[in-house]
């Protein structure tokens, strides 16, 4: 599937490998840099300014989520899966205040999911806005995040168990301070929280594929690798609780 714009022809997903093997330490710095620079610049968007007031309902993101995701993880359910048990019973005990902090949250935002320039580290577009709405802005960012707390094996794409130093790649702290110096926070409480969410919303969303699967609606080879991740991502959201 390719892609045309400024006459720069692009293959999506080019870049689907977080680890970039076939850059430089310093192409793969501005890289992320730059997905850095796009999701800030995202989240800076005034919803009201734009006419997209109406994009989503504002407020209690993580609640409406927690309990939507909750639903359709049950309403799918094929196992008792006791990692997704305590993260059905963590997520509602220690969800953090609404701040009232509304943005455009994408939803998938990750590599795989934006275009760049074709000789520069540069992002000239971003795809895949299926699950685009109004939300808060952290989960977004923790979305991309939680992504690299995955292994590089078994058909995810992570960053667990890389030196990122040693090949270019910003460590967690340094991406998201960097986030937080473009869109002007002092930090971020709760960290945890966002992380733990990340990996039960990817767990629901992957049992849903799985039970789409055994009925038949979904094409089987690759719905049942995703569905066999929905217990390791329980898991490792488990781990992060205590983060």
């Amino acid at each position: 599937e390719r892609y045309r714009l400024d006459n720069v022809s692009i293959r999506r997903g080019e870049f689907s490998d977080p680890r970039l093997p076939d850059k430089t330490p310093e192409v793969r710095r501005a890289m992320f840099d730059d997905m850095n620079r796009v999701l800030a610049a995202l989240h800076n968007v005034e919803p009201d300014a734009v006419g997209l007031s109406d994009f989503g309902r504002p407020g209690n993101y993580f609640e409406r989520q927690v309990s939507r995701w909750t639903k359709q993880y049950r309403a799918s359910e094929t196992q008792h899966i006791p990692a997704m048990e305590t993260l059905l019973e963590w997520l509602p005990a220690n969800m953090p205040a609404d701040d009232g902090n509304v943005s455009l949250v994408h939803g998938d935002y990750r590599l795989d999911n934006v275009m760049f320039h074709a000789t520069e580290p540069r992002i000239i577009g971003v795809l895949d806005w299926e699950l685009s709405t109004l939300g808060h802005p952290l989960a977004d960012l923790a979305y991309q995040v939680m992504a690299w707390q995955l292994p590089n094996e078994g058909g995810l794409r992570g960053l667990m168990g890389i030196d990122r130093a040693a090949i270019g790649l910003p460590s967690d702290e340094a991406y998201i301070a960097r986030y937080c110096e473009r869109t002007g926070r002092d930090g971020i409480g709760h960290w945890n929280f966002y992380l733990v969410f990340c990996f039960f919303r990817l767990a629901a969303i992957l049992q849903g594929v799985k039970k789409r699967a055994l009925i038949g609606t979904a094409s089987s080879a690759e719905a049942e690798a995703r569905g066999a991740l929905v217990e390791p991502l329980a898991e490792l959201g488990v781990s992060m609780i205590d983060r």
